[in-house]
């Protein structure tokens, strides 16, 4: 397979076949992420595609999931994410769901109508970052759409037929705005009614602004305290017909992981329990993103 650069996937990609179709994130501007710094976006050229897509028919026939590389593959015009989607139903007949990141962007730039077209060509699941639903910490974080903006897009997803998975950050509003980002997160998710929700603590990565602001002394990184409360406002915030919220990434200092709304109490019993000291956190040690 022809890789360039580094490869990200969603956790719950981690068995999928890996086919890179773009390089890098054509938005890229997200104050906390270093994914893709220094790396321009590009897309790759179809003979090299197909060649991967023929290497995974002779050698990946155990998986049964694609994922789509790298940042943003939606950004692909249309035809060609077709062709692509095509090519893997024809070579990997066995492949059950095929899975790609999306942004605000790429996802307003198709209509319902070419979104529904990738369903049914086997698009079965688009990964979202919202991060946050206030408007002030999504500016202050560069993600290039309000939070009217990311309910409009998560529902076209949605009305597409797509399963959609939305990535939310705990920390990232910093300790002042911590309680608005919880309640606000909680709404915006609740608007949109994702099947998934995952949860992730901030780690700041050297090399991002969200990491020179902070060893500036301009911003500050909240404490495990606060991101367990956060935490509790946004479960209590958050109204999903039938929808799974994880907060157990490596990141995470309590792993939460609850089918709302059946197990909301448990979860914020449990979170409840951990702020007055009575569950152990994960050791500072043990977290990774």
């Amino acid at each position: 397979m022809d890789y360039q650069g580094s490869i990200y996937r969603p956790p719950s990609e981690a068995n999928s076949i890996l086919l890179q179709v773009t390089v890098g994130c054509s938005h890229n501007a997200c104050s906390f992420c270093g994914m893709y710094k220094g790396v321009r976006f590009a897309i790759k050229d179809e003979r090299t595609v197909a060649a991967d897509i023929e290497y995974a028919a002779r050698h990946c026939r155990r998986q049964n999931r694609v994922f789509l590389c790298d940042g943003d593959a939606l950004i692909l015009p249309n035809p060609r994410l077709i062709a692509i989607l095509q090519a893997i139903r024809e070579k990997l007949p066995w492949v059950t769901r095929v899975g790609l990141y999306a942004t605000p962007r790429s996802i307003d730039r198709k209509s319902v109508e070419e979104l529904r077209q990738l369903r049914q060509l086997g698009l079965g699941i688009a990964y979202l970052g919202l991060e946050s639903g206030d408007n002030q910490t999504l500016a202050e974080i560069g993600k290039g759409a309000n939070a009217d903006q990311m309910i409009a897009v998560g529902r076209k997803i949605r009305s597409a037929g797509m399963a959609l998975s939305i990535t939310v950050l705990l920390g990232i509003a910093g300790p002042q705005r911590s309680v608005v980002h919880a309640e606000e997160t909680g709404r915006v998710l609740s608007a949109i009614n994702p099947e998934y929700v995952g949860a992730l603590s901030l780690m700041l990565v050297p090399g991002t602004d969200l990491y020179e602001r902070c060893r500036r002394g301009d911003w500050h990184q909240p404490e495990p305290r606060h991101l367990l409360a956060e935490l509790g406002i946004m479960i209590a915030r958050t109204h999903l017909t039938d929808g799974l919220f994880h907060a157990n990434h490596a990141s995470n200092y309590l792993p939460i992981k609850a089918h709302l709304p059946r197990d909301k109490a448990v979860a914020l019993t449990l979170i409840e329990k951990a702020l007055q000291g009575g569950v152990n956190l994960r050791p500072e040690r043990y977290r990774a993103l």
